[in-house]
């Protein structure tokens, strides 16, 4: 069986209408499973996760991205989280049965077809980047919506497919494909976003500086009114080398230098089920490495020790049946599930 996960995200996170007409186009295409929907007020920002046939969730998303575009006017549309467009970011991953070479191709499909048919200017990055510099989703996004009008019009700031001229109100769109990534959020008792930016800047990974930052971790620092409290929102791209619990850790150093308290932590989205398991077995054992693996038995102590130890429950409860990847795949592909590799 050929698997893959898509994460759209929908630069909508308060008319909960809005959200719903587009959640609705995602689930319904026979094949495709909405396993997760996640907005945030003051990012302004729904998450969405899809899993299924390449083509089904191909043609699951090229609905939503319709509505989204129908939906959504990014001239009104403000927010804490950079964008680029009415669907900002649709990265497609493999899971089963496919390489990211091929998702690549997917997603390069999937671009030219939203850029004729629809008319959003695409901007292909990742593993799908035709060009080296926009391999990183920061680079696409840089300047946000309100930039994009003056790069489009330069040799260097042309969209790969859709038009290059005259800024639709939906704006454009990065399409891509990558490994699995962890959303994951550490929350600061403080609201100055000053403190979070700094924090952020010295966990962020920096590859022209040996030793910069974390490994595979793009950090930024942000005010969420909802929550009363800032942020450092780390995007793990490899988190086998920079775990959760390190994340935190580091984050909770370099606060308390600050004099500022970290309280507690989030993952928006779907985790991997690894990503947990190795920081509950360091929780309960005060044990490095990858012990965890031969306590399969222990899977449930282990998923309660790290949102312990990570506070994941601070903001609102983590039940884990509804939060890895793995159990909500499960939850619908039941037997017909096959081995993923997270």
């Amino acid at each position: 069986m050929v698997l893959v996960e898509c994460v759209p995200n929908f630069s909508e996170g308060r008319r909960a209408d809005v959200i719903a007409q587009i959640a609705a186009r995602l689930g319904e295409v026979p094949g495709a499973h909405l396993l997760d929907i996640e907005a945030g007020a003051a990012v302004n920002r729904t998450v969405m996760t899809v899993v299924g046939t390449p083509d089904a969730v191909a043609e699951a998303l090229f609905r939503a991205m319709d509505e989204a575009a129908r939906r959504i006017d990014m001239r009104q549309q403000r927010g804490e989280h950079p964008r680029i467009g009415a669907t900002d970011v649709c990265p497609f991953v493999p899971l089963a049965g496919i390489t990211l070479a091929e998702c690549a191709a997917v997603a390069t499909r999937f671009a030219a077809r939203v850029g004729a048919e629809l008319g959003i200017p695409c901007y292909l990055y990742g593993s799908a980047a035709r060009q080296p510099e926009r391999r990183e989703l920061a680079t696409v996004r840089r300047g946000g919506y309100e930039a994009l009008a003056a790069r489009m019009v330069q040799p260097c700031g042309q969209p790969d497919f859709g038009p290059a001229t005259g800024l639709p109100p939906w704006g454009a769109t990065a399409i891509g494909a990558r490994a699995p990534l962890i959303a994951y959020n550490v929350n600061l008792a403080t609201r100055d976003r000053v403190l979070a930016r700094a924090i952020a800047c010295e966990v962020r990974e920096n590859r022209s500086s040996p030793g910069g930052g974390l490994p595979g971790c793009r950090a930024l620092g942000w005010y969420i009114a909802e929550y009363g409290c800032c942020q450092v929102t780390v995007n793990v791209l490899r988190y086998r080398e920079a775990g959760l619990d390190r994340i935190f850790a580091r984050v909770q150093e370099l606060a308390l230098a600050r004099g500022v308290r970290v309280s507690g932590s989030e993952i928006v989205g779907l985790t991997p089920k690894a990503a947990l398991l190795g920081p509950g077995w360091r929780a309960r054992r005060g044990a490095r490495g990858e012990g965890w693996r031969a306590a399969a038995a222990e899977e449930g102590p282990l998923l309660r020790a790290a949102v312990a130890a990570l506070g994941l429950d601070q903001l609102r409860p983590f039940d884990p049946a509804r939060k890895v990847l793995e159990y909500r795949l499960a939850e619908v592909l039941g037997g017909a599930m096959p081995q993923v590799d997270l």
